[in-house]
């Protein structure tokens, strides 16, 4: 991932050096688990007890000889800690290194997004609390519905994300497995001893069982959630965006001093943080259906999985951690402007209350059909005449004589939508 949209502690989890230290913790775990077996001498694994400094140079010039970059790693670690090749990575494929790295690398990497997860939930919930009595329209078909709160509309985004939290739980569970079972599976060259060894080590399971590589179905999981987790986060900015805009300004992303929003046009104030992380949410997901195509290999395993993973799973986490960073702080600094919520709110004219006229018809004797006729000829009417609702319902003879005067201004109360907010939070707040 470029550096734009990457943060440090991430990144570093991706980095060339800190993959070369995994490489080195497996290789260093497994000839220690072959000398408690005594398979190879004791001396080997003291003599990887220190760390050693990886000249990235020189393993990529092994590499560009042996053309295989576990052996050209192999190879430099002999030469530089002076160890008999022979007794490095015994009865073990490189799969076994490759692998169980990745695993780490991703399992890091979940802590970091877990991370970024709760924070945001913490945003969210604060704003929730902030805004929950604060009547919006609701919309839909980006129409004018019947009214919420700008609270509700942060709980649901909590929820959504409280359940892709648990989600990635689940995934990082799944995604934490260690294999050292040998070229296909089968423990044939290597005892189940050093998987374990190795795994308790590492903080990772036993992988159940494998081919020559871990099932790619535990992969394609990982990825599907942060495909997942994208889309939420597109969810949120894609609100912000609309309800930034000129006709509706009723939020906007923080303008700080100094910032331009044209090159052009020095008036403009855009949301470029949403658009932004709608942009990141497409990228994050378009790694889904590669992860989902690496699960079917040839046989015990093929390498067409390799060149994919190498890509999307740096460039997947980088892009995850960097967007629910910018998410968390967008929300944290989102500027709300009340004044027009209740502007566009009444800008219906108080058409927003049909359903509740129309069920007092219904509840007073009508039948639905006849409710509604009445209902929807009075709000057509609002729009042809520029009027408002309450007014053409107080001409509608025929209706006058149903509900009286009194009773038809009592079912224009905001405070009717927001009866069971309390209930709602309950449930996402519990």
């Amino acid at each position: 991932m470029i550096p734009r949209y990457s943060c440090k502690e991430m990144s570093s989890i991706w980095e060339e050096n800190n993959k070369f230290n995994i490489w080195f913790k497996i290789e260093r775990l497994a000839c220690e688990a072959q000398a408690k077996l005594k398979v190879i001498p004791e001396n080997v694994a003291e003599k990887l007890s220190s760390t050693i400094q990886f000249n990235i140079e020189r393993i990529n010039e092994i590499e560009s000889t042996v053309k295989h970059d576990v052996i050209a790693f192999l190879t430099y670690i002999a030469e530089t800690a002076g160890i008999d090749v022979r007794y490095l990575h015994y009865g073990m494929t490189s799969s076994d290194v490759l692998d169980t790295c990745l695993a780490v690398q991703l399992k890091e990497s979940c802590d970091i997004i877990l991370k970024n997860l709760e924070n945001l939930l913490v945003a969210l919930k604060k704003k929730a609390e902030e805004y929950k009595n604060v009547v919006c329209a609701g919309r839909s078909h980006g129409m004018h519905a019947e009214s919420t709160t700008l609270g509700l509309k942060f709980a649901r985004f909590y929820a959504e994300f409280e359940r892709s939290r648990q989600r990635l739980i689940n995934a990082q569970k799944e995604i934490s497995t260690c294999k050292i079972s040998g070229a296909v599976g089968n423990f044939a060259n290597v005892d189940p001893f050093v998987e374990e060894y190795i795994a308790k080590e590492m903080g990772l399971i036993p992988e159940t069982i494998s081919s020559q590589v871990i099932p790619r179905d535990r992969h394609a999981m990982f990825f599907s959630v942060l495909g997942v987790i994208a889309s939420s986060i597109e969810n949120v900015a894609v609100e912000i965006r609309h309800l930034q805009r000129t006709e509706v300004n009723e939020v906007s992303e923080y303008f700080s001093t100094g910032q331009k929003g044209s090159s052009a046009m020095p008036h403009k104030c855009n949301p470029i943080l949403s658009e932004n992380l709608t942009g990141l949410s497409r990228l994050v997901r378009s790694y889904v259906f590669p992860a989902l195509e690496n699960v079917a290999l040839w046989h015990e395993r093929d390498i067409s999985h390799s060149s994919v993973e190498r890509c999307i799973a740096p460039d997947a986490c980088i892009a995850m951690d960097f967007a629910l960073v910018r998410l968390t702080d967008l929300i944290d600094n989102l500027v709300v402007h009340k004044e027009n919520i209740e502007k566009n709110l009444n800008s219906s004219k108080g058409l927003v209350f049909s359903q509740r006229v129309l069920l007092e018809l219904v509840n007073s004797g009508l039948t639905r059909e006849e409710a509604y006729k009445i209902v929807q000829s009075n709000a057509m009417k609002v729009k042809q005449n520029n009027s408002d609702f309450l007014t053409e319902l107080k001409t509608d003879k025929f209706l006058l004589e149903i509900i009286n005067t009194e009773k038809l201004e009592s079912l224009f109360d905001f405070a009717y939508y927001t009866k069971h907010i309390d209930h709602i939070y309950s449930k996402v707040f519990n």
